[in-house]
């Protein structure tokens, strides 16, 4: 957002790229904990779009909804300059219509959808394959964006007790994963939380570094849960870390992406340079 159309612009805040921007991507979670019709989303974008990249439907919602309710929520995105996700509902098609699955690519297409998510948390699937679905969803004109997961289960909303009656997915395998897709054209890789920030009795914030330094900072968008967490990812890689919320903590993280405010240990300490001395 230029200055000029900032209220208060002559307050300082972090310098901020214009959309369409690689690094600090913020996507927002759409309709699932509670419905969201356009009057709610063109209120949240009208105040909040400069900061909002990604509009991500989830849990399959979208397949509840009127087509026109979908089309319209799509079409507020599109004039805020947001691109819109399905959320990684393949995993659902994957398995209960398998033989639906381009089709769900090409109506996903036709609604003006602009990213396919691809999960896996509750499969057991070869990276061949879900490669192959990266190629299959740009081949469709769409951008993929793959999931990885160092957790079996991930992706719903299972308790601690039952995700540690699964094994863990060694970091290394979700690491080599992500790399096939990124070679593939992946978009971005989403990065699960369950098993790193969210559902472990203690984060593994090794898996997250580990994760980061093998893809590329810039390749990965970190699903962050709640405010702790994603103030622990901007603590460790700055404002540009590309993050996914929900919608209704897209205030609180951009006022700590720009400096503005913050908690404890962030008020006061989280800037930018961009190389003009800004």
């Amino acid at each position: 957002m230029a200055d000029t159309d900032r209220a208060f612009d002559f307050l300082h805040v972090n310098e901020r790229e214009d959309k369409p921007r690689e690094n600090g991507i913020t996507e927002i979670r759409g309709p699932y904990y509670d419905p969201m019709g356009p009057r709610e989303l063109r209120d949240i974008l009208e105040t909040m779009g400069a900061y909002v990249d990604i509009y991500k439907f989830s849990g399959g919602s979208f397949a509840l909804m009127p087509e026109d309710a979908v089309r319209e929520l799509i079409e507020v995105c599109h004039d805020h300059d947001v691109l819109v996700s399905t959320g990684g509902f393949i995993e659902n098609v994957l398995v209960r219509d398998h033989d639906r699955v381009e089709r769900y690519i090409e109506e996903a297409a036709d609604l003006g959808f602009d990213i396919v998510e691809i999960s896996s948390g509750f499969l057991a699937i070869d990276v061949d394959d879900t490669v192959a679905l990266t190629e299959l969803v740009q081949d469709h004109g769409l951008q993929a964006k793959p999931e990885i997961n160092v957790q079996f289960g991930a992706g719903g909303a299972s308790s601690v007790e039952e995700l540690e009656s699964e094994s863990a997915i060694d970091p290394t395998s979700a690491i080599e994963e992500g790399k096939r897709h990124l070679e593939a054209g992946a978009y971005k890789v989403m990065v699960e939380s369950e098993g790193i920030t969210e559902r472990v009795r203690d984060w593994r914030t090794d898996v997250a570094f580990e994760i980061a330094t093998e893809l590329g900072i810039e390749h990965c968008v970190f699903e962050a849960a709640d405010p702790a967490v994603f103030e622990w990812y901007i603590k460790q890689f700055g404002p540009r870390v590309n993050l996914f919320v929900d919608n209704s903590q897209i205030v609180e993280l951009e006022c700590m992406r720009s400096g503005l405010w913050g908690k404890k240990s962030t008020w006061g300490r989280i800037a930018s340079y961009d190389g003009d001395g800004g």
